[in-house]
């Protein structure tokens, strides 16, 4: 619905479900929804999978994660019907968890198979999930169905781990793929006039960020001693918790003028050849007006330095 509304008010922008956590829905009533999303918005609602991490969140639905080869199980065969209802006219499906058509009589016959209506405007479907563990059988998984991966930033994304992984899985498929190719990468940042006002405004969003995130495990590298600091809200420096600049040395974060946003991201582009999206984010609690400002700056300052630039600054106006 979300996606619905803000294609709405907007012209060109598409729109991304990142992401659907696939084991907290049935899968023909998230693929019925998905398409009705894209119907609605003429293709500009761009479909994103994901496995889940609340435990809470997934529990609270009957379906695993604290059993994450169940979660991977179920996670997989949800997939798969998700994309057979997309890309066939009809089909069915028989596996572990769900046997589509249902083995019962309706009107005195049995269907034998179904066709998802209505369905998405743009077929193959565009698909993206994250990617965290960068298993083999994960990525195997990924490159078999075409969906591409979003990786976040940090040491592991600057030294190329699941960049290079991701690109093995391909060749182990038989594709060729660019280093990069089919993914992204995330940085969180604040653009300013100056650097140094970049970093004094980005200081106080890294820390609300660090709240929220630390706990359930998404700020790498922190100690189980920084984690409780970080709980507390206080004594932050006593227990060593890192400073945004500690993130911003690793590449995942970022403050700097347009300018110096430019060249950061020409190095991942230089780096990985193949690699088309960047997922440049304000950290959340960012004001709705900064983060409305911080947008038209990368539209009309930092996207005509990139590929596609005539296409980026009329989407700016």
């Amino acid at each position: 619905m979300c996606a619905v509304h803000l294609a709405h008010v907007t012209k060109q922008l598409k729109i991304g479900c990142g992401f659907n956590i696939t084991p907290m829905w049935h899968p023909l009533r998230l693929a019925e929804d998905f398409a009705t999303a894209d119907l609605l918005t003429k293709g500009r609602t761009v479909f994103g999978v994901g496995r889940g991490y609340h435990s809470r969140e997934v529990e609270t639905f009957g379906a695993p994660i604290i059993d994450q080869n169940a979660n991977r199980e179920l996670f997989e065969e949800q997939v798969e019907i998700l994309f057979k209802s997309f890309n066939s006219e009809s089909f069915s499906h028989k596996g572990k968890h769900y046997t589509l058509p249902p083995e019962v009589p309706y009107r005195g016959y049995q269907l034998k198979e179904l066709t998802l209506v209505p369905r998405p405007v743009n077929r193959p479907v565009e698909c993206w999930q994250p990617v965290v563990s960068a298993s083999a059988r994960g990525l195997d998984f990924m490159v078999r169905h075409n969906i591409k991966g979003a990786v976040g930033g940090g040491a592991a994304t600057m030294q190329g781990g699941p960049i290079q992984a991701y690109k093995d899985a391909a060749a182990r498929a038989g594709k060729e793929w660019k280093l990069g190719e089919n993914l992204m990468v995330g940085v969180h940042g604040y653009i300013g006039k100056t650097r140094e006002e970049a970093v004094r405004r980005l200081v106080p969003l890294y820390e609300e960020h660090v709240k929220m995130f630390a706990p359930l495990g998404f700020v790498p590298g922190l100690t189980p001693d920084q984690i409780a600091a970080v709980a507390r809200r206080g004594n932050w420096d006593a227990a060593g918790v890192p400073k945004v600049e500690h993130f911003m040395g690793l590449g995942s974060w970022f403050a700097g003028t347009p300018d110096d946003l430019v060249v950061h991201l020409k190095g991942i582009e230089e780096k990985y050849p193949g690699m088309e999206h960047i997922n440049f984010s304000s950290p959340l609690t960012t004001p709705k007006d900064i983060m409305l400002e911080q947008f038209q700056v990368v539209a009309e300052e930092v996207m005509p330095h990139f590929r596609g630039s005539s296409l980026h600054a009329a989407a700016a106006k």
